[in-house]
């Protein structure tokens, strides 16, 4: 329970290029509406540590998210977006996103889940204009 509302953590045990398979299954399963589900991903265009929250919208880079929008078949649904720093080479992506980070980078990591946690319980008690108004 966050903000008196039930919730339900998934987290998909796919591979994550797949992980709209899984989202859709769940969704369909517990008969939850698109705009009720709120997926929240690392997201390598985002500084490390910040946060961003769409209420919608394209894929970016993400293949994670690329196969949630294909398998859900919109855009429309909310996202918490975790950023883990900028990839200045995108064809040595898979060793970057791999690699050990170091203790500073694991702190901002950090944070920014915690900031995500407070994200999530705002949109939950006051909207998603609110936390974006709010967070981003």
């Amino acid at each position: 329970t966050i903000e008196n509302k039930r919730v339900m953590l998934w987290k998909p045990q796919t591979y994550m290029n797949l992980s709209g398979e899984a989202i859709v299954q769940i969704s369909k399963f517990y008969k939850i509406p698109l705009d009720r589900i709120i997926v929240i991903y690392d997201d390598i265009d985002i500084e490390t540590g910040l946060i961003k929250i769409r209420k919608k919208g394209s894929s970016g880079t993400h293949n994670g998210m690329k196969s949630v929008i294909h398998c859900m078949n919109s855009e429309e649904f909310p996202r918490v977006r975790i950023g883990t720093g900028f990839c200045e080479d995108k064809s040595n992506l898979i060793d970057y996103v791999i690699k050990k980070v170091s203790n500073e980078e694991y702190a901002k990591l950090i944070k920014g889940i915690d900031t995500a946690e407070k994200a999530i319980s705002e949109i939950l008690k006051n909207g998603i204009d609110e936390a974006m108004n709010k967070f981003n």
